[in-house]
């Protein structure tokens, strides 16, 4: 996915002098095109976030559209109180590249695990927030980010979902990917989990459970309308995210539906209950332990079918 990305923007930034991408001293195995053949467009600001953040506002202010690139907690945590008050706050043509949601850099501790980035930047004002699930969704990313005005967050998982970018299919933020129908259940997701939703889908279907499939790589702004369509029209919506269920995915849906009044018949949230990962290891070993995976949200999506015929019967 980041791969993807950053060769998309290689090609952007070539035929746009405006944009700009400046690094926190990493990368640069995937980042050598770039610098080698833009190097009046490219800045290294090194182990200094908060001042590659700081940096980018004023380019930005001056004119610029600035990607900044780090892994993901260091461009995001590190410089929160930059993103809020530079950025966000002169809504600034930011655009901050967070590589490595979730698990991807697993071995490396939860110093590197990215499980709470989506929670804590959407509640920044104005900010839009991205986590694309596969390599065509990384891909169109970077021309809707930069078509975009303002502060933009886009996090860029290791794993992906085979492509699935349809023939003449146009790419929008904040408007969610109907990926597959059923009435059973609708499995909602966001970033790279996606791949595991789907095989989990394909594995319920043979067993008669028929899901609905929504890939919500824009949190904010959110498509309401899509959430508010699976809680009318299936029999449950489980939402599934790497990442810690405290203010991501499910918790925007569940406020989401509540504030408009528009229930669900059954609802889950699979991700991040069990505070820090204490436990290191590759992305789908960690995914397994944490039950974040394809077998995960199978058994997720039983239990919800499952409680629902008991009360049917019970009725």
């Amino acid at each position: 996915m980041r791969d993807v990305f950053i060769n998309r923007l290689t090609e952007l930034a070539a035929a746009d002098p405006r944009i700009m991408l400046i690094t926190g001293d990493l990368g640069f195995g995937v980042l050598n095109e770039y610098q080698k053949r833009l190097p009046g467009q490219y800045l290294n600001a090194g182990v200094a976030e908060q001042n590659m953040t700081g940096l980018a506002t004023g380019l930005a202010l001056d004119g610029r559209i600035v990607f900044t690139y780090s892994i993901a907690n260091f461009p995001t945590l590190r410089c929160l109180e930059q993103i809020r008050n530079d950025a966000c706050y002169h809504d600034a043509n930011v655009k901050i590249v967070a590589v490595g949601g979730g698990f991807s850099y697993g071995q490396l501790g939860m110093s590197h695990h990215a499980t709470e980035c989506l929670s804590i930047l959407r509640v920044l004002p104005g900010i839009t927030i991205v986590a694309p699930g596969d390599d065509w969704e990384a891909r169109e990313s970077a021309d809707a980010l930069i078509k975009t005005p303002g502060t933009c967050f886009i996090q860029l998982d290791r794993a992906s979902a085979a492509s699935s970018g349809l023939p003449g299919e146009m790419f929008q933020l904040g408007r969610a990917r109907r990926l597959r129908e059923g009435s059973d259940l609708t499995l909602v997701c966001t970033g790279g989990i996606l791949g595991d939703t789907l095989a989990a889908a394909e594995s319920l279907t043979e067993e008669g459970i028929a899901c609905r499939v929504l890939q919500m790589h824009t949190l904010k702004p959110f498509d309401d309308e899509a959430i508010f369509a699976a809680a009318r029209e299936t029999g449950g919506i489980l939402s599934i995210e790497e990442h810690t269920i405290e203010g991501g995915l499910g918790g925007l849906i569940a406020e989401t539906c509540l504030e408009a009044g528009v229930l669900p018949r059954s609802f889950y949230r699979i991700g991040l209950r069990s505070g820090f990962a204490t436990v290191v290891g590759s992305q789908p070993y960690l995914r397994k332990h944490y039950e974040i995976d394809t077998e995960a949200i199978k058994t997720a999506a039983r239990r919800l079918c499952a409680a629902r015929t008991l009360v049917r019967l019970s009725a």
